[in-house]
């Protein structure tokens, strides 16, 4: 499998991450599906053997026992294996058992460790904003975290733009740590990204990871136009990613699927060697509910893309080029850095969509 660097750092990740949020899953998040310790331990295998170093987790999946699984399976040991976990939502009912304050950064930080048996997170996430708190208080924290040994790497999750610059300005005044990743969600379903995150992440040296690649399973090859739903998540059952345009979701699947069969491969594989094609990104977060489905995903690790095959999954899922970009790409080509041409290549030799 292949290792890219994360961000600006020295930390070699492989290009596909484990995801686990269906470990040990309770409640609301045995919707991705449920997998027991034994479980977790042969997906966990299949993706070292593979070349997988980088499990992703979040203390909010199902209250800290994702984290628990992950500390049972490894138990102390496989310590090639890096663990990324997050930290924002609720883990209590107290008003200070949520969000990004000095006291509960620090407080779940201590109480992930513990569950994920480990000395040291090797990626901690700050998982949405939070509005409430100083941006300067919460950078603040993670600081200590780092500086302390408890954690390696920081990162953010479902930021905004302006969310990040703020935070890696707060970063840079102070000379305290700094974000080297953000994960976000960002798929040929859906482009957004593209405005501004992918341009910041090439700008500011902040590596992408990616979560729900295949945006929920809809990226599969198993949703058709026209044809029955299968078993597992799909349009209307989880909420995300949200779709706004089935038509639109449709064409490109037809694509992808197109493109997948004249490389005999499954449409999950292309449709992961189209993310992790696209600038700036690192890693993708690949979830599975059993062994079958993982061992589908695995080879994407690798795989490249023509740029015929490239081209067709651009063309049919492009994203509406909005204000100020349209106007960027009419006035100011002459003159256009790397980030800017991260969104604006594509639409530099004639066919802008103008909105």
């Amino acid at each position: 499998m292949e290792y890219r660097l994360l961000g600006r750092s020295g930390l070699k990740v492989s290009a596909l991450t484990l995801g686990t949020m269906n470990f040990g899953s309770v409640g609301f998040f045995e919707k991705a599906g449920n997998l027991d310790l034994a479980g977790a331990r042969r997906l966990i295998d299949l993706y070292r053997d593979a070349g997988g170093n980088l499990l992703d987790t979040s203390n909010a999946y199902s209250t800290g026992v994702s984290e628990s699984v992950i500390g049972e399976a490894l138990d102390g040991a496989r310590k090639d294996l890096m663990v990324a976990t997050k930290v924002r939502f609720p883990m209590g009912k107290g008003p200070n058992e949520r969000g990004l304050s000095r006291h509960h950064i620090i407080k779940s930080c201590e109480e992930s460790l513990k569950r994920l048996k480990r000395e040291t997170i090797d990626l901690y996430q700050v998982h949405e904003w939070d509005g409430e708190t100083p941006i300067e208080e919460t950078i603040d924290a993670l600081d200590a975290l780092q500086r302390s040994g408890k954690v390696r790497y920081i990162g953010c999750s479902n930021y905004s733009g302006w969310h990040i610059m703020k935070a890696l300005a707060a970063s840079d005044a102070r000379h305290q740590a700094r974000f080297v990743s953000q994960q976000i969600y960002y798929s040929l379903q859906a482009r957004e990204a593209e405005y501004e995150l992918v341009p910041i992440s090439v700008d500011q040296g902040v590596g992408i990871l990616i979560w729900s690649p295949l945006a929920g399973g809809l990226l599969s090859g198993k949703y058709r136009r026209g044809q029955p739903m299968p078993e597992g998540r799909h349009l209307k059952e989880w909420g995300e990613p949200p779709i706004y345009d089935e038509k639109a979701l449709y064409d490109i699947i037809e694509v992808l699927v197109e493109v997948a069969a004249a490389k005999k491969l499954p449409a999950s594989s292309v449709a992961l060697a189209w993310s992790l094609g696209r600038p700036g990104v690192t890693s993708a977060v690949i979830g599975a509910r059993n062994e079958e489905q993982l061992k589908a995903n695995l080879p994407a690790g690798d795989l490249k893309l023509t740029d015929e095959e490239r081209k067709k999954l651009d063309d049919v899922s492009k994203p509406l080029l909005i204000y100020p970009y349209w106007h960027q790409a009419s006035t100011a080509s002459d003159r256009l850095g790397a980030a800017d041409l991260a969104l604006l290549k594509p639409f530099l030799s004639g066919g802008n969509r103008m909105g």
